[in-house]
Order: structure tokens, then sequence, then C-alpha cells
């Protein structure tokens, strides 16, 4: 048997051990039932948050593109609509968490990083719903009930992130 030359480290271990609670809680994301079509709580992004604070931005990355590739596989939605909106959004969500999260504590916390990066992810998905799925300005008048939707299910994923950091810094 030839001995594998890839060294596996804990950090690999850690990443795999987060991205599967990711993309265990993307699928269970995908089936909760909603009122209002598209718009979902994002609990995956829960983990993806609370990875950026407890380790650092680039295990979030990490994290955050094996959720959107695997749990897009386990799905059947794989290059299909739905996985590049989920991919748009988790890029823009990314993208605003790198920006913001080394901003002043007393002016970012964990709870508005999670709503900024929840309206990130909107706008991402809006980008491309405008640009390739139906390219028409009236889906435009969607947005204030998405953003609204953001900021909420933001506030909740938030205090969430903000409730473990602290379970993990006191225990």
């Amino acid at each position: 048997m030839t001995q594998s030359i890839i060294k596996i480290s804990k950090s690999d271990h850690m990443i795999a051990k987060l991205s599967a609670i990711a993309v265990a809680l993307a699928i269970i994301d995908f089936f909760i039932p909603s009122p209002i079509p598209g718009v979902k709580p994002g609990i995956a992004n829960i983990i993806i948050l609370f990875t950026i604070y407890k380790y650092n931005f680039i295990t979030g990355v990490w994290v955050s593109l094996l959720r959107v590739l695997v749990a897009s596989m386990i799905l059947g939605t794989f290059l299909g609509p739905t996985f590049f909106l989920s991919l748009m959004g988790a890029v823009m969500s990314l993208l605003s968490m790198y920006f913001l999260k080394d901003i002043n504590k007393a002016f970012m916390s964990v709870i508005g990083l999670s709503v900024v990066s929840s309206s990130a992810h909107v706008l991402g998905q809006f980008l491309v719903v405008r640009l390739w799925i139906i390219p028409h300005d009236g889906i435009l008048y969607l947005l204030p009930l998405f953003l609204l939707s953001s900021l909420i299910f933001g506030v909740v994923n938030g205090l969430i992130v903000e409730n473990l950091l602290a379970r993990k810094l006191n225990g």
C-alpha cells in the first residue's frame, strides 16, 4: 500500500466538522416552510459567523464555501439557479464580514455584523436574480421585504452566535 503524502492537520479536522454542521443546518433550512417564498432564516450562517469569530476569517471562508458546495450536491441544486444564488449570497456575506469584523467593537457587535452580512447575502442574491433569472426591474419591489427579513433573522442569528461565543469563553 502506498503511503499518503498528504498530512491532515487539526485545522483540517476542525474545518470538516464545522462544515458538516453548516451543511446539516443548510439542509434543515432548505426544508423549513416559509409563508414568503425565498425567505429563509439562514441558520447555517450561524456556524459561519461563529467560525469567523472563534477561529479566523479564512477558516470561515472554507466552511462557507464547503457548505454551499456540499449542500447543493446533497439537495440536487449544484450548478442550478439555487446554487448560484447561494454562492453569490455567501460571497457577498463573506465580503461584508471581511471588511467590517475588525471595526471597533463599540460600533459593530456580533449582532450588527450578522445583520449586515445577512443583508449583503440578500443583496447578492438579488443581483443574481435581477441579472440572470428575472431580468426585470419589477423584482426590486420585493427587496424591502427581503431586507426586512434579513434584519429579523440577522438579529436572531447574531444573538445565537453571541450566546455560543459567550459559552465557549466561559466554559
